[in-house]
């Protein structure tokens, strides 16, 4: 007799039932097409665009920049996720190997992490000292000042997940043989370092907020909602030709801009 498979959930069959996923795909079709008017006129307009994804491991960064990019100009639109920093990156300004991948004109980039892995995972594991961090955190407005006044236009997010469902989504990366060139080290530490995880956290939004490049924070326990609400808000952010406005209203109880309010609404 068959022996039955494990089921996985998958990008395409989770967190959502049957009857509502024909909402969410003709949901996301509608929003993928504003993101196509939206990059015509970007394009057009030699603009500069800067998406920065962060988040927990297992927060569904890989899943979001898929539907964002899915329909949008392979030309013009980039991805960049950063490895381990080589033996010569190591001996240069911290913020020195991101910079060849900033956007140039007409240009749509994201970031999948970024150069907050300094004060994530970097300080979170030991991966760099006190000095190192201060200096970052010295750093990195005045830094993001300068690519917003040369005309970078800058978007941060931060996908925010429970500890029970990065317990869940972590176990099923090991156990699905699509998922598993996902895992690493740092993976197995996740959960282990919960705690530390969410003071580093805090200590980002808290420092690093600011009115040129505000942090954007993203609950993400339901994948496709985010996804939806992640280009919702994304689409929201900007004017451009044939909008529509009925679906550029992001649900401010999914995705909300960081401020000392909305601390407490964070995952603990």
């Amino acid at each position: 007799m068959a022996k039955h498979k494990k089921h996985h959930r998958d990008d395409d069959d989770d967190d959502i039932n049957n009857g509502e996923d024909k909402h969410y795909k003709k949901t996301l079709r509608a929003l993928q097409i504003e993101l196509v008017k939206l990059q015509r006129d970007l394009i057009a307009d030699n603009a500069k665009v800067l998406m920065i994804l962060e988040g927990r491991d297992a927060a569904g960064k890989d899943g979001a920049i898929k539907r964002i990019t899915h329909h949008m100009s392979p030309r013009e639109t980039r991805v960049h996720a950063p490895g381990k920093p080589s033996n010569t990156q190591e001996t240069q300004w911290y913020f020195q190997r991101f910079v060849p991948f900033l956007p140039s004109g007409g240009e749509f980039v994201i970031f999948n992490r970024s150069w907050y892995n300094r004060s994530g995972v970097e300080q979170v594991m030991g991966f760099c000292d006190k000095a190192q961090l201060h200096a970052f955190y010295e750093s990195v407005i005045p830094f993001e000042n300068m690519l917003v006044r040369d005309g970078i236009q800058i978007r941060k997010y931060y996908l925010d997940i429970s500890r029970d469902e990065q317990k869940t989504r972590l176990a099923e990366r090991e156990e699905d043989p699509l998922t598993q060139w996902k895992i690493s080290p740092v993976d197995a530490k996740a959960q282990k370092m919960w705690d530390q995880y969410s003071k580093a956290r805090d200590e980002t939004f808290r420092r690093t907020d600011h009115p040129a490049a505000p942090w954007r924070i993203v609950q993400t326990d339901t994948k496709k909602i985010a996804r939806l609400e992640i280009i919702r808000d994304l689409v929201s952010s900007f004017d451009y030709t044939g909008k529509d406005k009925r679906l550029a209203r992001p649900d401010r109880d999914i995705v909300f801009f960081y401020t000392p309010d909305t601390k407490k609404r964070l995952y603990r």
